[in-house]
């Protein structure tokens, strides 16, 4: 599954509370034969299934998970005898126990059941959504533990298992599952039957089925046909998404050395849908948002987010589908790898879009949620299902990718491959654990990774390598030192017990000679004790520790090093390293190392910088030290200085585009417009927002959409009432997923708090789809303007925001609160969840009053400093 917080889409697992349960060692499926009867006049379906299990022991009872599944007739079959079964169900542990007179012998045996099911409202399970048109349509999302809903199964990833499966349904309903079709046949009356092959062998969550009113585009790539799938009316928003698949599938097969092995591929566009994509073998689902755009007009980032989510759903085809972790505790060896691998058939097809440079600020994101006290280790044990849905976040995705990169980047790409090669060979159609990820690596390489792996695998936290170099005669020692970072500066200068195997590679400043004669030569060690000294020919005025930002790991320099860096950023570092480095010296600020002057010094020193990819993380820092560091006093001194560093770049990139300009100016002219007209406040920026976004209400078409966005952000905030309605209007009237997002984007951009809760009665309101619900909101909360007008509305409103949002509600609220940045505000959010418990969202509350807790530090420690450095930096400031 994939999550894009770019785009605020919730990807959590769905899954009810309840108490843990494994099923008991009685019995294994082998193959599955279902057959599922939707009725779209009363929500439901009726169920038929026959299961094919080995059983392991003689036992008189067989225990299979079940959930809202009402069960007619059930029958085990063992040799020659049949016997009807009692079933006993277990609501809250979502079993289902079938008990039979007389022992059953260890050895093959039949279950055969006759049930009834509900098409939920719920987005899990076998569930009924619509379409934009009003029509109806039944979508399965089963990951984790919602296969069960289904239908009675050992709905546990280590039961891989064949599944035959036939959907009866009303004639001119399309018909989509994992394998291809088999037969199609008229019948019964009013109704057609549609059997698909049997698939490989794979987990119970993987399942899939799609059924309604659906159109679609297809394609070939070495004899795999691929399909895109949307609803009526849609079909032309799919050809980007079909290119897309063609050219990661190519990659894909040339980089495994097993090819695609599903016989097809079905990419499908659902309105409602719950996870940002989900990765069924064979039967892609994905939110709308994430599978259909406008070729012609969509932006590069939102086509760059599109394809990324496509290559990764498509990975998880080997990673996660083919081979599958035996237990969610190894939940990253489906999500790290494709997270991983994602951005390698992007950059292939489209090198321009520097996916590499995606990755290094996936980096810094994953070290930012690795850095909190209430973090976890990448492997992480999961009982509950309330447990595995919190790992899916930054750590089981983004930190697993970072820490993969790192190793790819140590063990040399093809060996690397190799071992990924080796890995999924061993264990294809079958289950793995983490330690048999590193051994095929270790066997590979013969280099310790069998070591390396388990200190950042099994340990919480990003690892801090402090560099401090002395100069002696023709060479430089360099002495680098190891500690886990906390942005809780108590407990960084505690010292914690955790130790690291790290890869470190270092790249002096030009002015250093190396041996070899060659400026500025790498130099890359295994850095094993928690202090060792190294030695490099010549000296330098700084030692970058971690050179192109492969490691996970955040550096530590002193404040010369770091203004010298900054001075030679341009010149001496590449992209990746320009990206990091501030990252870095914000890390230190954060724990008092260094000053927030530090940090600024480095924007400046990246003023020349015109790489979005650069630029974009700065100015999401600066716009958070607008928001939280700022005083009332200081703030227009603040906006005085960031006009003065932006605006030089902002005349040379221009609000134009220019004829052969590269994809990074268009969303480097959004981040600008975005920045210097919310933050700064720039007069000129603001008319001119406000005219582009009146421009693309009134025609979509005539403005970069990309641009068009920030422009109706900018000109939202500080909107009246007249353009509210207008983009109330436009919403209505929307034609694609894209311009969904960015109009109810703006409706949560006001500043006006009448108009805000306007918003979040509207987000509660039939008129929003649930899926959207609690991201309009949490967009409310994140609102400088909005956040108290929203917490307010949420303590209001709660039952209802439950029942919109679902088994994630608690999650996304809880989340959103990270924003605040008042010691008020959090001692309110603990009050209320205290009352209001949250079980799945226990970690993602802990994390959010941490952020407010350093957020409310971090403005003591640091804002009479910011206060002195505005006044020796900023000019025109009315008397600062």
């Amino acid at each position: 599954m994939k999550s894009i917080s770019r785009l605020a889409v919730l990807s959590l697992f769905l899954s009810t509370v309840c108490v843990a349960q494994r099923l008991p060692e009685i019995a294994a499926p082998d193959h599955y034969k279902l057959t599922f009867s939707p009725d779209f006049t009363k929500n439901d379906f009726a169920g038929d299934e026959t299961i094919e299990v080995r059983v392991l022991k003689s036992t008189s009872q067989i225990v299979l998970n079940a959930a809202e599944i009402d069960f007619q007739e059930v029958t085990v079959s063992s040799g020659h005898a049949t016997q009807k079964a009692t079933v006993t169900l277990d609501k809250d542990k979502e079993t289902a126990t079938l008990t039979v007179d007389h022992p059953i012998p260890p050895g093959p045996a039949t279950i055969q059941a006759r049930y009834h099911g509900i098409l939920n409202d719920q987005l899990r399970g076998f569930y009924l959504g619509k379409d934009s048109n009003g029509q109806k349509y039944a979508a399965t999302q089963f990951e984790a533990t919602d296969a069960r809903r289904a239908f009675p199964s050992f709905d546990e990833p280590a039961y891989k298992a064949i599944f035959d499966v036939t959907v009866v349904a009303d004639h001119g309903m399309t018909v989509i599952s994992n394998t291809k079709v088999v037969s199609d046949t008229p019948g019964p009356e009013g109704k057609h039957t549609v059997h698909f092959a049997p698939t490989p062998r794979m987990s119970s969550y993987l399942v899939a089925m799609v059924v309604g009113k659906f159109e679609y585009v297809e394609g070939v790539v070495d004899n795999i046909p691929i399909r895109v799938y949307a609803s009526p009316g849609k079909k032309e928003l799919t050809t980007f998404a079909l290119d897309a698949a063609e050219n990661i599938m190519r990659y894909y097969n040339h980089y495994f050395s097993i090819k695609y092995p599903y016989g097809k591929l079905d990419l499908v566009g659902l309105a409602d849908f719950s996870a940002g994509a989900m990765e069924n073998t064979g039967c892609i689902t994905f939110r709308e948002i994430l599978l259909l755009i406008d070729e012609k007009q969509s932006p590069v980032d939102l086509k760059r987010e599109v394809a990324s989510v496509i290559a990764h759903e498509m990975a998880h085809q080997w990673f996660g589908d083919l081979v599958t972790m035996q237990w969610w505790d190894d939940l990253w060896l489906n999500e790290g790898f494709a997270t991983w691998m994602s951005s390698k058939p992007v950059q292939a097809w489209k090198p321009e879009w520097n996916m590499q440079l995606q990755d290094v600020e996936e980096t810094a994101r994953s070290m930012d949620a690795d850095s909190l006290v209430n973090t976890h280790p990448i492997h992480q044990q999961a009982e509950t299902p309330e447990q595995i849905l919190e790992l899916a976040d930054d750590i089981t995705y983004g930190k697993t990718a970072a820490v993969l990169r790192m190793l790819e980047s140590y063990l040399g790409p093809e060996t690397f491959r190799a071992g990924v090669n080796a890995y999924l060979t061993k264990h294809a159609y079958a289950n793995a654990t983490a330690s048999d990820f590193w051994t095929a690596q270790t066997q590979v390489s013969k280099k310790p990774v069998d070591k390396l792996m388990p200190s950042f695998i099994e340990q919480p936290g990003p690892p801090l390598v402090t560099a401090k170099a002395v100069c002696s005669g023709n060479s430089e020692k360099i002495t680098l030192q190891q500690q886990r970072y906390f942005f809780d500066r108590a407990k960084f200068e505690a010292g914690s017990s955790e130790h690291w195997q790290i890869p470190v590679c270092m790249k002096p400043a030009p002015s250093g000679q190396g041996s070899s004669g060659k400026i500025g030569a790498e130099r890359c060690e295994l850095l094993t004790q928690q202090q060792q000294t190294f030695t490099l020919p010549g000296c330098s005025s700084w030692v970058n520790v971690n050179a192109n930002a492969q490691g996970y790991y955040r550096s530590g320099y002193d404040s010369d090093a770091v203004r010298s860096m900054a001075r030679d950023a341009e010149s001496a570092l590449s992209p990746e390293e320009r990206i990091m480095l501030p990252f870095d010296v914000s890390a230190s600020v954060r724990v008092g190392r260094e000053k927030i002057g530090d940090y600024l010094a480095v924007v400046e020193g990246l003023k020349a910088d015109r790489s979005e990819a650069v630029r974009e993380p700065l100015m999401n820092q600066l716009n958070y030290i607008g928001r939280n560091l700022v005083t009332d006093a200081d703030r227009e001194s603040y906006r005085s200085w960031l006009r003065q560093t932006l605006a030089p770049i902002a005349a040379d990139v221009g609000w134009e585009a220019k004829p052969g300009e590269s994809a990074e100016r268009e969303g480097l002219r959004s981040e600008l417009m975005h920045t210097m007209g919310h933050t700064a406040r720039d007069p000129e920026v603001e008319v001119l927002a406000r005219k582009l976004a009146n421009q693309a209400l009134d025609d979509p078409s005539s403005v970069n959409h990309q641009l068009a966005g920030a422009a109706i952000l900018v000109a939202a905030n500080g909107g009246d009432e007249a353009f509210y309605d207008r983009i109330k209007d436009r919403l209505k009237t929307a034609k694609t997923p894209e311009e969904v997002f960015i109009y109810q984007r703006a409706l949560a951009a006001f500043s006006d708090p009448v108009l805000l809760e306007k918003t979040l009665q509207f987000a509660i309101s039939p008129e929003v789809r649930s899926q959207d619900s609690l991201g309009l909101i949490s967009r409310v909360m994140q609102n400088p303007d909005g956040e108290k007008v929203a917490w307010d509305f949420i303590r209001s409103h709660w039952e209802k925001i439950q029942s919109e949002g679902g088994a994630f509600a608690g999650a996304a609220i809880a989340g959103a609160s990270g924003s605040f940045c008042d010691a008020g505000m959090r001692d309110q959010v603990q009050e209320f969840f205290a009352v209001h418990h949250e079980p799945a969202s226990e970690r993602t509350l802990k994390q959010s009053v941490e952020r407010i807790n350093y957020c409310v530090d971090l403005k003591a420690e640091q804002g009479s400093q910011l206060a002195a450095w505005l006044q020796q930096h900023a000019s025109g400031s009315g008397g600062h």
